[in-house]
């Protein structure tokens, strides 16, 4: 074999090798991918974003200007999945799948949700017509956060903030969710034809909500008198019966609650029902 082809092969195979070692290597990505799901009342919420690191840089004034869109997060842009119809900032936000985009100022932020959900940060051309809701959200101070972040907090059955936290400034979005349209719909629907666990899942909402507590002892009763006597159920009958200021109806039923508890060896609602009596005798007393 002539050296000059000798050569060639030798050039080939460790053009081939390398090749190989680049194809296998895997190093950290600077910002790293991230996916955050969570229910808020019963409205499934998902977020994927990207979270860059400060890195001993400033960030909003800096790296981040200030009254400029953002693309909120690195890479490909931030997405927001609602499950349900929600409301932000007084709005209805059909469900589905958004861009979040924000606008960060001193003062105040501007949050932007789009709907075109594929680009690679901000879209090459912004177009109003795509921007399904624009609300405000005003900034506040946080410890130092080295890794942007962005979650769901101060959740409650019908609400809850997604929050943005990177460096020194955190802001909160409220987002309300349809939850007492969405159990009262089902309560509706299933009260045609209800079974005792039905009533009882009924009264115990209601009773939780602040809702009718007369309707939720009458759904009680009725699960009770289907046979659902459970040391948990009779529990939640003693609690709705303390509410509407029956204190005897209420030691009955936490006291059958409680030797049900016993013999099922459940310490908790033992605990929980002795507590009641000794609230609701107090109050007998008074």
């Amino acid at each position: 074999m002539k050296m000059k082809n000798v050569v060639y092969l030798f050039v080939a195979v460790c053009s081939f090798f390398f090749t190989q070692v680049n194809a296998q290597l895997k190093t950290p990505a600077s910002s790293q991918f991230a996916k955050f799901e969570t229910t808020v009342g019963l409205t499934p919420i998902s977020i994927e974003y990207s979270r860059p690191s400060k890195k001993n840089r400033v960030i909003y004034g800096g790296l981040v200007p200030y009254d400029a869109k953002w693309r909120t997060g690195a890479n490909m842009n931030t997405k927001v999945t609602f499950g349900d119809d929600v409301v932000i900032g007084g709005k209805e936000l059909k469900k589905g799948t958004y861009a979040l985009y924000t606008k960060p100022g001193k003062d105040m932020w501007e949050i932007y949700f789009y709907t075109d959900t594929n680009n690679g940060g901000l879209p090459s051309e912004w177009d109003d017509a795509k921007v399904a809701l624009t609300t405000t959200a005003k900034p506040y101070a946080v410890s130092n956060v080295e890794t942007f972040t962005i979650d769901i907090n101060n959740v409650t059955n019908n609400s809850g903030d997604i929050t943005i936290l990177w460096e020194t400034t955190g802001v909160n979005i409220k987002v309300e969710v349809p939850t007492d349209k969405i159990v009262s719909a089902n309560i509706d629907k299933v009260m045609n034809g209800p079974t005792a666990n039905d009533y009882y899942n009924a009264a115990k909402y209601y009773r939780e909500a602040g809702k009718d507590l007369k309707m939720a002892l009458e759904w009680m009763n009725r699960a009770v008198q289907m046979g659902y006597n459970q040391f948990w159920v009779l529990n939640q009958k003693a609690l709705i019966e303390s509410d509407l200021g029956k204190y005897k109806d209420a030691i009955v039923s936490a006291s059958q609650s409680l030797e049900k508890a016993k013999a099922a060896g459940n310490n908790d609602y033992v605990k929980m029902n002795q507590d009641l009596i000794q609230e609701c005798t107090a109050k007998l007393k008074k």
